[in-house]
């Protein structure tokens, strides 16, 4: 029977169970994919918040 094990969430090794990554580099990966996809919200909510005051003025 295999012994318990995790998957890493970026590249989907088979690693220990007390960890997240295989390595240091899919740890940056991972780091860079979280910021762009911070950086994405924000920037998708600017663009809310300025169609929503541009219909809320041009009426």
């Amino acid at each position: 029977m295999p012994e318990d094990h995790r998957h890493c969430i970026v590249c989907g090794r088979a690693i220990e169970q007390d960890k997240f990554f295989c390595s240091p580099s899919c740890e940056d990966v991972f780091k860079k994919q979280r910021k762009r996809m911070a950086r994405s919200r924000l920037i998708m909510m600017l663009i809310f918040i300025a169609l929503f005051l541009l219909i809320l003025f041009s009426v």
